[in-house]
């Protein structure tokens, strides 16, 4: 009696689901976040190919040997150190305040706007750094060494021009920086005998 009619399900329509996914992905992509790069600020000397590589003889008084090994152990002259340590080791190894004989040399010099002043001109901050060290560790040990000459510099400001180094005029900051000049020196790992 009852003649049962067969339902047939509706066919969804996906004409626009082309359309919403692309405005979804360039939602996501504005939206999103990404990964910065890091890296070390470092000004590099203008290549001069007049100049012959020469073997310069350094007093050991004025060298902090830095190594990083392929444990990502850090040490300086010979004994382990942390990246904080490391940054009073190289403001207290640069400025040589106490004119200590197993630390760098000093030189009087002229400097523009601060006269007469002891310079650390002949230290040297050498750094070792074996290939299979992580870049963090690496990283973190630039960062720790920067950090130190930082410290140097931002009390001389203070001391000299009576404000921090980031409010320093140009001028002011190249007087600065021949006092405590950034005096680093890194071996290549094929230096030491063609590891790699």
């Amino acid at each position: 009696m009852f003649a049962r009619r067969r339902r047939e399900v509706p066919e969804l329509n996906a004409t626009s689901t082309a359309d919403i996914s692309f405005m979804l992905l360039i939602f996501f992509l504005v939206t999103s976040s990404m990964d910065t790069d890091k890296g070390l600020v470092r000004l590099l000397p203008q290549p001069d190919n007049r100049l012959e590589e020469q073997d310069l003889l350094v007093k050991k008084r004025n060298v902090m040997q830095l190594r990083l090994d392929a444990e990502n152990v850090l040490t300086c002259n010979g004994e382990p150190i942390t990246a904080a340590d490391l940054t009073l080791s190289v403001a207290d190894f640069v400025a040589n305040e106490a004119g200590d004989a197993e630390k760098p040399e000093m030189s009087e010099r002229e400097v523009h706007l601060l006269g007469k002043r002891m310079v650390s001109d002949r230290h040297v901050i050498f750094i070792e750094v074996d290939p299979k060290a992580t870049y963090n560790a690496y990283f973190d040990m630039q960062n720790a060494i920067v950090a130190g000459y930082a410290r140097l510099r931002s009390r001389l400001a203070q001391q000299s021009f009576g404000h921090a180094w980031e409010q320093c005029s140009q001028e002011e900051r190249d007087a600065i920086s021949l006092v405590y000049p950034q005096r680093i020196s890194e071996q290549l790992p094929e230096e030491r005998g063609g590891e790699s």
